[in-house]
């Protein structure tokens, strides 16, 4: 018997998707990753705060995970519970004409589309990027000039104890991909948004632009984790990797994008590994070279 059955088991009493042993290649973009433990799908707030008390009390270790397109999870897999918001967690609403609640759990393209389809603007630089909401403010996601912080009003959390809590925009501490919730242990629930009022058509062509520089600069083609590194104060990461002449090279699996040096592709069923060790490779070369510390934007479980 494994110390997360008894998540495993109260999961099931609560009507939640629950499953043992769930493949994290699954779950990731990467494509890669061994299994969890416990893999559960928690619909609302209720029967989330149940789970969260429940690892707390028991010494059970947890993470949220959202849509995977950050992650890169051992190939030993992951000794406790992961968790995936689901349900009212993945709902959007209009409170007025300039604002949207989104759940934690719903996808940016969602959400983008919902806010175009409100004629509000403010959220097209979110299109294309492959995470959930709640992540996406975890982080401050960002792209083409524009971040999480800027429409952002303030977001509703639970606590490790399972209270229900909220942060202001000016309690969020928001700053280059990262935000008050990368130190608290709070998990994001929702995310209220304030927009301005645009023109459908101006805002979709917005989001074309976008998303056609996305297909021709990204490797899209491949598994991937999207950016590795953030960027440097006063450089660019994927340029210092090319110069470093590592475009294309390869550890395992694994390789650096030929198409963009500032990905590492899951090329031929890489492992968790493979990357990891092509990351200090990089990070080794580039320090060696350029005299900069690159620093991972990827979490790894």
């Amino acid at each position: 018997m494994k110390k997360t059955d008894v998540i495993y088991n109260l999961a099931e009493i609560l009507g939640c998707d629950a499953r043992k042993d769930e493949p994290m290649s699954k779950h990731t973009t990467f494509k890669i990753g061994g299994n969890a433990d416990t893999y559960i799908k928690v619909a609302n707030p209720s029967k989330l705060c149940a789970i969260i008390k429940e690892c707390k009390s028991s010494g059970i270790d947890y993470f949220i995970l959202g849509n995977g397109s950050n992650l890169l999870v051992s190939d030993d897999g992951y000794r406790g519970v992961a968790v995936r918001l689901d349900g009212e967690f993945r709902r959007i609403s209009l409170i007025d004409e300039n604002t949207i609640f989104c759940g934690a759990g719903a996808s940016l393209a969602y959400l983008c589309k919902f806010a175009k389809k409100c004629c509000l603007t403010g959220l097209e630089f979110a299109w294309g990027i492959p995470g959930t909401v709640g992540g996406a403010v975890y982080m401050n996601a960002g792209a083409y000039g524009g971040e999480m912080k800027d429409v952002v009003h303030c977001v509703t959390h639970i606590s490790p104890d399972g209270k229900l809590g909220r942060l202001g925009s000016e309690e969020l501490c928001f700053g280059y991909r990262t935000s008050a919730y990368k130190s608290n242990n709070m998990i994001i629930t929702g995310v209220t948004f304030k927009l301005k009022k645009g023109n459908p058509d101006d805002i979709q062509s917005l989001m074309d632009d976008y998303l056609c520089r996305r297909n021709t600069k990204q490797p899209l083609e491949y598994p991937s984790a999207g950016s590795v590194f953030k960027r440097p104060e006063g450089y660019f990461a994927g340029a210092l990797i090319e110069e470093c002449g590592l475009k294309g090279k390869c550890v395992g699996g694994a390789q650096v994008s030929e198409k963009h040096a500032g990905f590492i592709i899951n090329r031929s069923n890489a492992k968790a590994v493979d990357v990891k060790q092509l990351i200090k490779e990089i990070q080794d070369k580039v320090k060696s070279e350029k005299g900069v510390d690159l620093q991972c934007e990827i979490i790894m479980i």
